[in-house]
């Protein structure tokens, strides 16, 4: 039996899976990534159905919750079920419920498209509304508001954000510069990173390698990091000063960037009101 307490809460246990992540064997992490994932999965489902999903032998998945302190695999599915219970409906959920009562048509129609990305959005708005990640919002104004150069970088889906967030830094009067690796200079963009700048890093899975060396290189710098990712155990939240999760549904193979627009135009503007307020 692990003599490690068990966490009472899935914010604790989100925050020791997330702590001790780089020190879990390679099958635990693949338990650890999912139960992050997927918290209502793991509230819901068998240990059968979960070790599938997760790749892994339903005994992996009992040595996980020894690992943090559990008696086996039903004492740590209790915690995410009494999480369940007492939160609102997940957004995976709400837009699964929404598909189903828009109809059963197997055809999919420009406008069935249309009003599916639409719904997925309203519904992760609605989520980034009623739970806003305020102590890193304030984090993350702050460092930016003192950074002498803002370095954005973002590839493949992120790129929108990354180009959206250097525009609306630059129209706010921060320096902000767009690391894109044109002319296939992507690392030699990097010269002038130093740590009285800062680094916004966008990535989510799978993660582009070159938005993760780039973040590992700032670090190695000292620079500043503030990530937009998918999970507290993504490389990059995992090399970051603040790391912000957001979670977009995917629509018909492609996932919405809905909420990482708003939080790329809260953050920009966010800081420019404080600059304002500052008088900096």
């Amino acid at each position: 039996m692990n003599e490690t307490a068990a966490p009472l809460t899935l914010d604790a246990l989100r925050t020791e899976i997330t702590t001790r992540y780089e020190a879990l064997s390679k099958r635990l992490k693949q338990i650890a990534r999912f139960a992050l994932d997927h918290p209502n999965e793991m509230a819901l489902e068998t240990v059968a159905t979960i070790a599938t999903r997760a790749e892994v032998q339903p005994s992996a998945l009992i040595r996980f919750a020894q690992a943090f302190g559990y008696s086996g695999f039903s004492d740590m599915q209790r915690v995410f079920q009494a999480h369940l219970l007492e939160s609102a409906p997940s957004y995976q959920a709400r837009f699964r419920a929404f598909r189903e009562q828009d109809g059963a048509a197997s055809q999919s129609t420009p406008e069935r498209v249309l009003r599916e990305f639409a719904a997925a959005g309203v519904v992760a708005l609605e989520q980034m509304q009623r739970d806003p990640p305020v102590p890193a919002l304030e984090r993350a104004v702050a460092l930016l508001a003192q950074a002498r150069l803002i370095h954005v970088i973002g590839q493949r889906r992120s790129a929108p954000v990354a180009v959206y967030l250097a525009y609306a830094l630059n129209r706010i009067l921060r320096p902000a510069r767009l690391i894109d690796g044109s002319g296939g200079m992507l690392f030699d963009q990097l010269g002038s990173l130093g740590p009285d700048d800062a680094l916004i890093a966008i990535s989510f899975t799978p993660y582009a390698p070159d938005t993760v060396e780039v973040a590992e290189r700032a670090a190695a710098k000292g620079v500043p990091i503030v990530s937009l990712t998918d999970s507290p155990v993504s490389p990059i939240a995992r090399l970051a000063d603040v790391w912000f999760e957001i979670r977009d549904a995917e629509v018909h193979g492609f996932r919405s960037l809905t909420a990482s627009l708003c939080l790329a135009q809260s953050l920009a503007v966010a800081t420019g009101l404080h600059l304002e307020q500052s008088g900096g």
